[in-house]
Formats: C-alpha cells, structure tokens, sequence
C-alpha cells in the first residue's frame, strides 16, 4: 500500500476555489498531483498515471521537457518581461516568424494572446473590426455551433453551445446565434475516422444567412473537430461546404483550432489535415507544450492588409493583452516548435493510425458502449448513462482507470482521448485494456 508523503498535501483546501470543479466533493478526497515525466504522472500517494488527455488537451510534446525548461531559464536569465505596446523584443517577431510557415497560406500573420479564451475573444474582435475598416458595419452578429466550446470569455460563451457553461451568465453577447452540431449517432456510430453522413448539417448556415441576411453576419466560427464537447468529428465534406457558403455570403469563417492545432491530427493543423483553410485560427495549449501560458491568433493576409492599409496613422486595431508575446512565453513555445520539427511530432498521429482506432473501436460490444468516435490521435467513448442516473457512469468508469494507472478524463458518461503525441503502440495497448476492465467492472 502506497503511503502518502503528507509534505505535499496542503494545511488547507479553502483558499483555492478550483476551476469547473466540484469543490465541496474533491475535499472529500483530493487528488495532489506532483511530478510528471514522458507519459505520466504521480500523484502524491507516489501511484503513476499514464496521461491519456496530454494535460488538458495540451502537453502534446510529453511532460518534462528539458529543452523547454533549458529554454524558459535561459530567456529568464536576460529578459523576464518586456511588454508589446509601441515597443517590442526579439523573441516575439522570431517566434511569429518561425510559426507562420506551419500554417496554410494565406494565414501569415499571427496575434499573441494567453489561453485559447482570449484567442477566441480576439479573433471575434478582428472579425468584428474588420468589417467595419471596409465599411461593412451592419456586419455584427456572431454565428458559432451547438455543443460548442469556445473558451470561458464573455465572446466564447456566447458563440460556445455547451449548456452548462452559459446557462449561469444570462443573454451574454447579443447578436449571436447558431447552428446545428453534428452529432448524428443513428447513422454515424462507431465511424472510423470521419463520418460519412452529415455534410448536409452545413447548410443550417445558409437557413441563418436567409433569416437574418448575410449583409449582418460578421463571422461563423466552428471547432474543426469539437473537443470539450464531446469529440464529434466533422463529417466527409462539411468544412468545405461551411466555407463555401461563408465565401458566398462575405462572413468570415474562424476555425478554433486550440485544440487541434500543433499534431493532434496529424498535421500542424485541421485546416492542413482537412485541406479547408479559414480566414482566421484560433491556437492555444500545444504552443509551448503547455508549460507557459500562450496562445496565437493567425490571420489572412487579406485581413491583415485591410488593416495596415486605413489611413489613421494611429493603432490599427485596439486591442491586446499585458502579456501579449510574453518573452518566457516565447522562448517556451520556439523550444516547443523546435521539438514537434526534430521528433516529426506533427505526422505522429498519421504514424500511429492504424493502432490507434483498431484498438479504440475493439471496445465496440463491451457493455454499455453505445458509440466510439475516433481519429488520431483523438477520440471517445459514449456509454449509455445509468437510468435515473446520468454520467454516473462515466465518472465511475474514469475512477477505475486512475486507480489502474491511467488517467482518464471524462465528460459526463463520454470518456474522451487525447494522449501525448510520443505515445508508443504499447502504451496504447495499456491506455485501452484498462479502459476495457473499467468498462467491464462498471457495467
């Protein structure tokens, strides 16, 4: 029996009020995580958990990484903060520079922001002020998707579709609206990779753009795979068809690809993956491996331009962040780059394909699955919720997987994948057979 090194357990646990956390059942017994290397981490009753969500979505490179620590010391050691306010340093430009080329053209100019919220605030301001800088005002409703999420700020909440999260907030943003998701479990289930039926689902843009008139859409902006909510991947055409309705109408499309972007599909990101490219990029988490905040905010050159071309010679767009390019940030995020070019982090997914859905969809049977969405390297496991009892399940089954030594995240009753990017065939092996027990032991 492990034993608990009280030296790392807090005095005390009513100080912190911890985010989307049930506060007053977690003292009931906390959970201290304390150390973390590769793919795994410990918790302080000194019990190893393979990660099976890389963090929150984020630690796509593998926890404890020296040449980021290396990297994030040595930037401290010379410049700790310079702020971005009509002055720069170096590290901010060789950064967006070193970026840039990863992402589809004509997407060559990148924002600096914190956290995928503020990446998605920001995007829906450009979009906002851009129509306006071309003299198309009228142009202020915002479109996102049900079953959404965008982030925690006012402007991803708004645009977000996850009841739970808006239902405390009242109206939040006027003006938005949204369309339908895409989950479709009588036709899609146990999909390998993309689904086949759905592409038609995109042509709920074109109801709001006859409702309300395109003339007063700004932008729509999707989750190219949504995560939080579920993993519901994109059927086989639908982010063509939403850009080609956008492209027909004047809206803006923005694909928040925070966490999408830097290999979780196999490719730097789902644009690049799916071949459909937006006019703005929300990134965030796999930027610098997670170990400092930052996120970034790519845009078209047309964007771009339209901005640098008004002719008030003052701030183009107002806008920003204190930490915007933090220089720590910075060098976290180029040592972070340097790792997915060096280790071909990008095209892992596509290395591991094959292992990983085979031996996601062989849970397809155990009892209580009833569906199984999967592409590398992401995916889930919906289980039918207990009667009288929701997403009971799932927590249970989440519970088992830690004490077997893998740390399962789960959303309700649908447990949701996203390991690092360096997982091996084996480690995939063990995430699902305790998977596979946890299921079995829970039915």
């Amino acid at each position: 029996m492990t034993s608990i090194d009280h030296n790392l357990i807090p005095d005390s646990l009513d100080s912190y009020w911890m985010p989307f956390t049930a506060s007053r059942k977690f003292r009931e017994a906390p959970r201290f995580i304390v150390g973390a290397r590769g793919m795994h981490y410990e918790d302080s009753t000194g019990h190893q958990v393979l990660d099976a969500s890389a963090g929150l979505w984020c630690v796509n490179a593998g926890h404890y990484r020296e040449r980021i620590n290396d990297a994030i010391a040595a930037q401290l050691s010379k410049l700790d903060f310079a702020h971005s306010f009509n002055s720069g340093h170096p590290h901010a430009f060789n950064f967006a520079n070193r970026l840039v080329p990863h992402f589809p053209a004509p997407l060559n100019h990148v924002f600096f922001t914190n956290s995928g919220s503020e990446s998605v605030d920001t995007a829906l301001k450009i979009a906002l002020s851009y129509h306006q800088v071309r003299g198309q005002g009228s142009r202020q409703r915002l479109i996102g998707r049900e079953k959404a999420y965008h982030g925690m700020g006012f402007g991803g909440l708004s645009v977000g579709g996850l009841v739970k999260n808006r239902q405390s907030f009242g109206m939040l943003l006027p003006g938005t609206d949204h369309i339908r998701h895409t989950h479709d479990p009588e036709r899609n289930a146990f999909s390998r990779g993309l689904p086949k039926h759905g592409a038609e689902l995109a042509d709920d843009l074109q109801r709001l753009v006859d409702l309300h008139g395109a003339a007063t859409i700004a932008a729509v902006i999707v989750e190219p795979v949504a995560g939080a909510g579920g993993v519901f991947l994109p059927p086989e055409g639908y982010l063509q068809r939403l850009r080609d309705i956008c492209t027909a109408n004047g809206i803006l499309l923005i694909f928040d690809e925070v966490i999408t972007a830097f290999g979780r599909l196999g490719a730097a990101s789902a644009a690049e993956k799916f071949g459909v490219v937006p006019d703005i990029m929300t990134t965030a988490k796999g930027i610098t491996n997670a170990t400092v905040p930052m996120g970034g905010v790519f845009v078209s050159d047309e964007i771009y331009d339209t901005f640098m071309s008004i002719e008030d010679p003052g701030v183009e767009f107002s806008h920003g962040y204190t930490y915007s390019g933090h220089p720590v940030a910075c060098a976290a995020g180029l040592a972070t780059l340097e790792i997915y070019e060096e280790e071909n982090l990008f095209a892992r997914a596509d290395e591991l394909a094959d292992t990983w859905m085979d031996t996601m969809l062989s849970l397809q049977g155990e009892p209580g699955v009833i569906d199984i969405r999967t592409l590398p390297l992401i995916g889930a496991v919906e289980l039918a919720p207990r009667p009288g009892a929701p997403m009971q399940r799932g927590t249970d089954v989440a519970k088992r997987c830690y004490e077997g030594g893998v740390w399962v995240r789960n959303i309700g009753d649908t447990l949701v994948f996203s390991p690092p990017l360096i997982i091996s065939e084996e480690e995939i092996a063990q995430l699902f057979s305790v998977v596979r027990a946890a299921v079995q032991a829970t039915s």
